[in-house]
């Protein structure tokens, strides 16, 4: 289980997560929602440690996350693994090197750094690409690689880290709607298959919806809706986005009418 307790980032003055307390249990696919600036990416990026919190604790089955230094540090982020907007790769490698990249916890340094690769490694990268449907592009060059393409080489090097939990920070953010789908897609199966914790950072609820088994909803740092999909009301969007629900919630033929024109979320 994972345990955020009184867990606070200030910026200076500004405050970006206030006070979270929240669990997670093992094998839960979270959808955590809000406008931008709400604190989502910040809430993800501690839970990495890649930003330490002002105040607060975050547990990993009663382990302290935030007390970790050194070699636990590098486990941890090795366990926790990250999923960027942004992709992340290395565009000159080819994608069979950038998803073993994901293995240098697992490697000895120079061995990573001669790319001298152990074959059973090199083997379970292949089969995180094949899962992904990606296996045959392995040797093409990264940079060549459609967005989607790169955000599915992206979770590949996260699943080879043999992490716990994976934390995708608005993975589809850039994406057209058919990639986003799969992108999408290829988080839920690993969520099913593996049971591994996934934390998605998502702006669209539509894909939040459709994907997530539970939706955390935050605004101006604090949690203001957790729950499953269905009991996102229109009163709970509009607490969320204001007037930008309109723009982030999809109609449905079955959605209500919500005032000012914005579609319902409630099913």
């Amino acid at each position: 289980m994972l345990v955020i307790e009184g867990l606070t980032r200030r910026f200076g003055k500004a405050t970006a997560v206030d006070g979270l307390d929240l669990q997670f249990q093992r094998g839960e696919f979270v959808g955590v929602i809000g406008r931008s600036g709400a604190g989502k990416s910040t809430l993800l990026r501690m839970i990495n440690r890649l930003q330490d919190p002002s105040a607060g604790r975050i547990l990993w089955q009663g382990r302290d996350v935030t007390a970790l230094r050194g070699a636990e540090l590098r486990a941890w982020r090795a366990s926790c693994a990250m999923v960027f907007q942004q992709f992340n790769l290395s565009p000159r490698l080819d994608v069979l090197t950038n998803v073993l990249v994901g293995r240098l916890n697992h490697v000895p340094t120079w061995r990573a750094l001669l790319r001298l690769w152990p074959e059973a490694d090199r083997a379970v990268a292949l089969s995180a690409l094949e899962q992904l449907g990606m296996g045959q592009l392995a040797a093409q060059r990264a940079g060549q690689l459609s967005g989607g393409q790169q955000q599915r080489v992206a979770i590949a090097r996260a699943l080879v880290q043999e992490p716990e939990i994976i934390l995708a920070d608005e993975p589809v953010a850039s994406l057209d709607p058919r990639n986003a789908d799969l992108v999408m897609e290829a988080l839920a199966d690993i969520n099913r298959r593996y049971g591994i914790t996934v934390l998605c950072n998502l702006h669209s609820l539509d894909l939040a919806r459709r994907y997530c088994t539970r939706l955390v909803g935050l605004a101006q740092g604090r949690v203001v809706f957790d729950d499953v999909p269905d009991a996102l009301t229109a009163n709970a969007a509009r607490a969320l986005y204001g007037t930008e629900a309109r723009d982030v919630l999809a109609p449905t033929p079955d959605a209500l009418a919500l005032p000012n024109g914005f579609a319902s979320a409630a099913a």
